[in-house]
């Protein structure tokens, strides 16, 4: 029974007649004013077992009531969008629902309850979106972190979470958000991007695509650097795609949004602490783990502390072909920065011990960037040769050379090569990788 028990027989209606609250003129807060109604009758444990469709009729006529007890008249149109409205309330994200299931859109940005952006195309725009208020957005927010098992207060103002497709989501509120909470969604695609997209989206060159395809069937140890939203997962997923289904990977993430198409998957995710301040699983602590899991690949979301340390014990310890990102704006600095994240793990190592333990586990650089026309590109391959002194040596191959703006207002270039011929190229033949002939020859246009 979807209502609640009435207190005489039959099933409970909403009632009619009840004392209303001031009217409040708007299609947000008739849909909110409505759904609050509805809550007082529902058999809440029955919503998620109930077939969309037939929670449609049942809500139909009850909607119609209340609009009648609110004296508002809608025409069919109309009915039918609140109607839409009222069950995204209900069984998902309320006014977000609409925004989630428009593929075009990549990130949506919430800068308190009356102002939602939306990125398209690389491009931000300002939507007619809105929430009732400051307690309305509360709720949804509360609503996708109780999902993940984490929780927002004012206590612990800040939190990370994911959507059940695995969008990456981060909120905060007052008193940190100091007009009101702002919410940030970082949107995947219900399928992964594929290299093939990549090439399809201008993103790399066919040359980089086989070279990097060889990279990952070789077992080169990769680290992914760019900067925010310069599109480090979404590589880092493609470049899982070359990964044999005979291998047993472990994937470790604060969120877990890794989209691995193999069978033999193995998925961790930190936990924050709980409210005592205990309880807490760091990243660290799931790379120690991951260890034991008799791994042949170990993929970390990304490093930001002192797992960085761990993660090249693992990649100088057998689990070649192991993946990881970093925030970095380019090769040399995302070195630089897991040199300053191993230090972060209070080990008592010289500068120059951990420079040789990143250039003896890191074998390769792919540097991403957001243009300012905000498409996402590979704009470097780089590889780790070695020491000389005490510096790390890296040598360039690819690299995507900006030539200015095109007729649209988009950034033009070309991919191109450096004139260095890889060192790893005698692994791949050594462990039977194909690659096509590619001319490494310098300035050439890499096609």
């Amino acid at each position: 029974m979807l209502w609640k028990p009435a207190t005489s027989s039959g099933d409970a209606a909403p009632v009619i007649g009840a004392p209303q609250p001031t009217p409040i003129e708007g299609a947000t807060a008739l849909k909110v004013r409505i759904h609050q109604r509805l809550l007082e009758f529902l058999n809440l444990g029955l919503l998620d077992k109930t077939p969309r469709e037939s929670l449609r009729l049942e809500i139909r006529g009850a909607v119609s009531a209340l609009l009648a007890d609110e004296k508002r008249i809608l025409n069919l149109s109309q009915t039918d969008q609140l109607i839409e409205d009222v069950l995204d309330e209900l069984l998902g994200l309320g006014p977000l629902e609409p925004l989630l299931k428009d593929e075009t859109v990549s990130d949506i940005l919430i800068n308190t309850h009356s102002v939602v952006y939306v990125e398209r195309f690389g491009r931000l725009e300002r939507t007619d979106v809105r929430f009732q208020d400051t307690r309305h957005l509360v709720r949804i927010i509360n609503k996708i972190v109780a999902a993940v098992g984490r929780r927002v207060d004012e206590s612990q103002p800040m939190v990370d979470a994911r959507l059940a497709d695995g969008s990456r989501v981060n909120a905060i509120i007052p008193p940190l958000a100091v007009d009101g909470p702002l919410v940030s969604i970082r949107k995947f695609a219900k399928s992964p991007i594929r290299m093939e997209r990549l090439l399809e989206l201008g993103s790399i060159s066919s040359d980089m695509s086989h070279l990097l395809r060889a990279i990952v069937q070789s077992h080169r140890n990769v680290l992914i650097s760019g900067g925010t939203g310069s599109g480090k997962t979404t590589l880092l997923n493609a470049l899982s795609a070359f990964i044999s289904d005979e291998e047993r990977i472990v994937t470790i993430e604060d969120s877990a949004e890794l989209q691995l198409q193999q069978p033999h998957v193995g998925r961790l995710e930190t936990r924050p602490a709980n409210i005592e301040g205990k309880g807490e699983i760091a990243q660290r602590d799931l790379v120690r783990n991951a260890l034991r899991m008799r791994p042949d690949r170990i993929i970390v979301g990304e490093v930001r502390a002192g797992e960085a340390f761990d993660m090249l014990q693992a990649m100088n310890t057998g689990h070649d072909g192991s993946m990881t990102t970093v925030h970095a704006n380019s090769p040399r600095d995302a070195l630089s920065r897991v040199e300053q994240m191993i230090g972060m793990a209070g080990l008592e190592i010289s500068p120059r011990s951990i420079r040789q333990q990143i250039a003896s586990a890191i074998n390769i650089v792919i540097q991403a960037e957001r243009m300012d026309d905000g498409r996402r590109r590979v704009v470097s391959i780089s590889e780790v040769v070695g020491m000389e002194e005490d510096v790390i040596s890296i040598q360039e191959i690819f690299r995507f050379r900006r030539q200015g703006r095109g007729s649209g207002g988009g950034v033009s270039g070309e991919f191109e090569t450096t004139g260095v011929r890889p060192r790893f190229i005698d692994v791949l033949a050594a462990r039977g990788v194909e690659l096509p002939y590619i001319d490494f020859s310098a300035g050439r246009r890499s096609v």
